[in-house]
């Protein structure tokens, strides 16, 4: 059987960590989705984990108090404390979201010399988008953004759209028409600089399947900015069918609640791919249910592990410590069953940790 322990991950979706010392209240935060809890967040799920695996890795025994965590954290200093969780998380490549950076955070190349591991860019559409706004004419958008995608992605490994965020996923699936762009353009340099126009949305969309490279949506669970009722992925059908035909990989991220949906996406379209990102750390002990239900459609080689990590480097290592468990969990429950082999569990849970998202991403 497959050692679970050492099982190497490739994390396709992940960011940087916040480069300064946190308080109780200010590490809380970057623990969930949530702006404030009103309550601990160390009485949730999350919470709960944290304590459980990732004290020991500060010399703290399993369930040490919040504070005394907390305390530990702030003895080590946020350098050794990122040090200790990326070389501990077992991962042998990152794919990082470089889009979003509300405060100095680490870069992929700090992200690659803590972990050993090499580190890939992924480029946020919205993001190259929003540098262009004001800076020319509507009529010139679309050849502007179009340049500066394929400079942005030169080296990058893939793309990413959150539509599901600004116009949520409900999208006509036609390729807009240039009178229509500069029309949305013209609209958007006419109020603020954030990009909520489902035309250009689509336009962004459109654009990145030319350049060929993966694209990754987020889907379901998000931060209270995120519509949930329009974020069912459910809602992609007719966009994945149009783009279909062009081989080009959709990645599906998170999809938590949606995630038995996004099975079925996987399994019904050729180039649908899913993971279940931030849901694996913030359901903590619940995650390997939340990995069986996944898996009870989205083929086994269509089956990604991704942190969704942010701000801190305890969610790298937890989400590994938990994607490993639950895999774990699935497969040799399977084999003890009957339902597969040992040999297959070995070869479908290399595919899940590293095989698929090498193949995908084409970091070979």
């Amino acid at each position: 059987m497959a050692d679970w322990a050492n099982l190497q991950l490739v994390d396709h979706h992940c960011h940087g960590l916040v480069q300064r010392d946190l308080d109780q209240g200010e590490f809380e935060t970057l623990l969930t989705e949530a702006s404030t809890l009103g309550v601990s967040a160390f009485d949730s799920r999350v919470g709960l984990a944290i304590r459980r695996w990732c004290a020991p890795v500060l010399d703290l025994p399993e369930h040490a108090p919040a504070a005394d965590y907390v305390a530990r954290r702030g003895e080590l200093g946020f350098a050794e404390v990122d040090a200790r969780f990326m070389a501990a998380a077992g991962l042998s490549g990152l794919c990082v979201d470089t889009g979003y950076v509300p405060e100095p955070i680490s870069s992929p190349a700090d992200l690659a010399s803590l972990t050993g591991a090499a580190a890939h860019e992924i480029v946020r559409l919205e993001q190259v988008a929003e540098e262009l706004y004001g800076q020319i004419d509507a009529i010139g958008f679309a050849h502007a953004f179009q340049s500066a995608l394929e400079q942005r992605t030169e080296h990058a490994v893939g793309m990413k759209s959150i539509a599901a965020y600004r116009v949520g996923l409900d999208l006509d699936p036609a390729r807009p028409s240039a009178d229509s762009v500069a029309d949305a353009v013209w609209r958007w340099f006419s109020g603020e600089r954030r990009l909520a126009d489902p035309v250009l949305q689509r336009f962004l969309i459109w654009c990145a399947v030319d350049r060929g490279l993966p694209i990754q949506f987020h889907v379901g669970l998000g931060d209270s900015d995120v519509d949930m009722k329009s974020g069912n992925p459910l809602l992609l059908m007719p966009l994945l069918r149009a783009i279909e035909p062009t081989g080009v990989p959709v990645m599906l991220l998170h999809n938590y609640p949606f995630h038995r949906e996004a099975g079925y996406l996987a399994q019904v379209f050729s180039n649908v791919y899913v993971d279940v990102g931030l849901a694996t750390h913030n359901l903590g002990d619940r995650s390997r249910v939340l990995i069986e239900e996944t898996l009870e459609l989205a083929p086994f080689g269509k089956f990604l592990f991704s942190s969704d990590a942010f701000g801190l480097a305890e969610l790298y290592y937890l989400s590994a410590q938990l994607f490993r468990r639950g895999m774990a969990s699935v497969l040799d429950a399977g084999v003890s069953e009957g339902s597969w082999s040992a040999a297959d569990a070995d070869r479908l849970a290399l595919l899940a940790a590293s095989g698929n998202a090498t193949r995908v991403y084409r970091l070979g």
